[in-house]
């Protein structure tokens, strides 16, 4: 198997990073560290490291100065679970899943797994399913359907559901083969613009990214991860939301330190006009919404280009954005379950069904590969001018974690519990929301330290302008 060090140089030169620039980065620690037969530890760990050192060599571009980058994978992994760790005022996460999210056995001895955290997503699978939202409920009208026909249907109604696949089945389906042809990253010119100098104005305590200004327009886990690590190293970000868009409470206050947020509502053409003066003067536009709904609303990429010719467009996806799944919606946990994890966890575990990977990596290490692909398409941007577009998946960094080796009794690992295990990793810090002890980023940069200089607040707290650049 690759070490963690080979891992890390694919990513960062597949990006066009020169490989001179991994001589400065350490990587410590050993695996594995949580229980998994799959190396999610070491997935945490070099994605956390890619983010960190494209940070740095913005930092070297715009300073002259170089410096080192280290991540322990102990502190890594658990930064790919920061949520857990998360407290306000002392008090632990609320029960995260919806009372009928989970699994469910099909009439044809299948598994399949509903995610219905999102009332209308619970709706729709209750309307395909025409009973109440309880889970015996769900149970029995599920016995009545063929796992691949509910998926399918669910789908049709707006639900967001997975069949439980092995990862035969999956690299069967001509979604896996579109895939095999993308990079892990994808980043590409879609424009003509002149190059965009770096702000100028360095001091001695700012970070790489100050004076850069970041459009956020995502939810849940990835897309959050990705603006807050690009807050983590001095971007200027703003989140965007709607007052009626659903929102998952922990994971705002989690994901939202070091943001601003406001709510625009898209729907109205005074919004849309909003979010287009935000975006003349962006210069990293991050969205994670469903496939299309931006584009219908006049804010795809090569519209965002338009506006504003130099932008970095940063797209999140579940299934990637070739093959016939390109537009379907989906979460972690059901990318999990669609292409092999679940199936291949349980039966390492010799268990009769899925089981569910020990942190949502796919959406954490998306994160991390969302923010390392902003910031090398925005060095690619200021070096050599156009428009560019930044493509990351669910599924592709599946595909990346599932090639990167399995760990035999990687499961008999005990798994990171207790508070006194992770102190060294959390900080203490004011919010919106009361006093937050939360994880601290876990790539340690020697020269420009990262930090989040703003607290998490409640969705909407800030007006809809950028502020002044630093």
């Amino acid at each position: 198997m690759q070490s963690p060090a080979d891992i890390l140089k694919s990513i960062w030169t597949s990006a066009g990073g020169e490989a001179a620039a991994l001589d400065r980065v350490q990587l410590t620690g050993e695996e594995p560290q949580i229980p998994s037969s799959f190396r999610v530890a070491v997935a945490g760990q070099t994605t956390i490291a890619a983010a960190g050192l494209a940070a740095a060599e913005i930092w070297r571009l715009r300073s002259g100065e170089a410096q080192d980058v280290s991540v322990d994978m102990r502190h890594a992994v658990v930064e790919c679970r920061s949520e857990r760790y998360l407290r306000v005022d002392d008090k632990p996460p609320p029960p995260a899943w919806d009372a009928i999210a989970g699994v469910y056995r099909t009439g044809d001895g299948r598994f399949v797994r509903c995610h219905t955290n999102f009332p209308h997503h619970r709706e729709a699978v209750c309307k395909v399913l025409g009973c109440v939202p309880e889970r015996e409920k769900v149970q029995a009208a599920l016995m009545q359907w063929k796992g691949e026909d509910f998926e399918a249907a669910a789908y049709a109604a707006g639900g967001v559901v997975a069949l439980m696949r092995s990862y035969d089945e999956w690299s069967a389906l001509p979604q896996a083969w579109a895939l095999a042809e993308l990079p892990l990253v994808s980043i590409e010119k879609i424009g003509e613009a002149p190059a965009k100098p770096w702000p100028l104005g360095l001091s001695n305590s700012d970070r790489p990214l100050a004076g850069l200004r970041v459009l956020d327009l995502s939810r849940v886990i990835a897309g959050p991860v990705a603006g807050r690590t690009l807050a983590a190293h001095g971007a200027d970000v703003l989140l965007v939301s709607g007052p009626e868009l659903p929102a998952i409470p922990w994971l705002t206050i989690d994901t939202g330190r070091g943001k601003l947020t406001t709510f625009i509502e898209l729907k109205s053409e005074a919004g849309r006009a909003q979010l287009r003066a935000l975006l003349q003067d962006t210069d990293v536009f991050s969205q994670g919404y469903r496939p299309r709904a931006l584009a219908a609303l006049g804010f795809a990429p090569e519209d965002a280009a338009q506006t504003n010719p130099g932008i970095v467009y940063v797209t999140l996806s579940a299934y990637g954005h070739a093959g016939p799944w390109a537009e379907r919606r989906g979460f972690d946990s059901l990318v999990q379950t669609a292409t092999g994890f679940n199936q291949a966890e349980g039966q390492a575990a010799g268990i009769d069904g899925p089981k569910e990977l020990p942190a949502q990596m796919l959406d954490h290490a998306t994160g991390y590969l969302m923010a390392f692909g902003a910031m090398m398409a925005k060095v690619r941007q200021a070096r050599e001018g156009g428009s560019w577009h930044v493509r990351v998946s669910l599924a592709q960094t599946g595909r990346w974690l599932w090639n990167l080796g399995r760990l035999d009794g990687g499961l008999d690992t005990p798994d990171l519990t207790g508070e006194a295990i992770h102190a060294a990793f959390i900080e203490s810090m004011p919010s919106g929301f009361g006093m937050l002890k939360a994880v601290r980023h876990s790539a340690v940069l020697s020269t420009t330290p990262a930090q989040w200089s703003r607290p998490a607040m409640p969705l909407g707290s800030h007006p809809a302008q950028w502020p002044a650049r630093s």
